[in-house]
């Protein structure tokens, strides 16, 4: 058998390998990784992979909070659609955009090395030396809830969009600051852009920097492709945040922050659960082996025992 032969079988057979994704340029930069990672690892030449771009509701409707539109399935249901129709063979996702409970369908069968988790302050050096007052723009519930533990004094308001269309929204002075994630600035060649707030100051959100890759659950083929691009270690710190996220049953109301680290065999998660309004906070961590599915739950249960009433009625139960 040619060499040719062997990469159009791996491949799958007489056609592209079809890759899903959103069209946001940011979105298109994530699934070319993709797409250069399968070629890359399985020998394939460029006119074997085929991005397959569709607009997500979250795309189109940009003056609410994603909660009052349905939450984090405004970002995949359109490409849940397309995969479960046999339209496209994986997704690409930002793994925080995902939600934590998925259809039995679909399995995320790869992540990508992860970036950068921190996040990036646009319109001044640090938290502390925005002006006072000064009108901030996030649509983040976990950015808006650390922003205002540290600075109750700041106008936090929704901003929506795209990156371009947030730092087009600075420039024209409609607000005073705004907050991206580094990891996807720097997916944008754009890493100069805004100044990185320590994970001390602001800890990141779950899966903050990494990408993932749907697939069906019952496609062999497709998942054996997807694991050669997979990082172990990204995947077991993002696994473990997510098991943190769905023990907590958060919502994209709830303020939640983690973030976690592969030590060799361990796992070190920190986390930090908010009000709205950051005026109570509960953070902790806890280390333990990488196979332990357990103890991210346990440390979710932890926080909530210390919290207040008010607070733990922001985590669904």
């Amino acid at each position: 058998m040619s060499e040719d032969s062997k990469k159009e079988i791996l491949a799958g057979l007489d056609r592209p390998l079809r890759i899903g994704t959103r069209q946001s340029p940011l979105a298109m930069a994530q699934a070319t990784m993709v797409s250069n990672a399968l070629q890359s690892v399985h020998g394939w030449r460029p006119d074997q992979v085929e991005l397959v771009p569709m607009i997500a509701s979250g795309d189109k409707i940009l003056d609410r909070p994603l909660a009052e539109l349905g939450g984090k399935a405004l970002w995949t249901k359109e490409l849940d659609r397309a995969l479960g129709n046999g339209e496209i063979d994986c997704a690409v996702h930002s793994m925080k955009d995902v939600e934590t409970i998925r259809p039995d369908t679909f399995i995320i069968a790869a992540m990508l090395e992860r970036a950068d988790v921190h996040d990036r302050l646009i319109g001044a050096e640090s938290i502390e030396a925005l002006a006072e007052h000064a009108i901030v723009g996030t649509a983040s519930p976990r950015r808006k809830a650390q922003l205002l533990q540290q600075r109750p004094d700041l106008d936090i308001r929704l901003i929506r969009g795209n990156v371009q269309r947030r730092l087009q929204k600075i420039a024209d002075g409609e607000y005073d600051a705004t907050l991206l994630a580094a990891a996807g600035l720097k997916r944008l060649d754009m890493e100069h852009v805004g100044c990185n707030i320590p994970d001390d100051v602001m800890l990141p959100a779950p899966a903050q920097g990494a990408v993932g890759v749907e697939v069906r659950t019952d496609d062999s083929h497709v998942r054996r492709l997807m694991h050669a691009i997979s990082s172990t270690n990204t995947f077991r710190a993002v696994t473990a945040e997510r098991l943190f996220l769905k023990q907590l049953t958060a919502d994209c109301h709830s303020p939640v922050a983690a973030l976690a680290t592969i030590d060799g065999a361990t796992v070190h998660l920190r986390a930090k659960i908010l009000l709205p309004d950051g005026s109570e906070s509960i953070d902790g961590q806890s280390s333990f082996e990488t196979g332990d599915v357990s103890a991210p739950g346990n440390l979710a249960d932890k926080l909530l025992g210390q919290a207040s009433a008010e607070l733990k009625a922001v985590f669904a139960r």
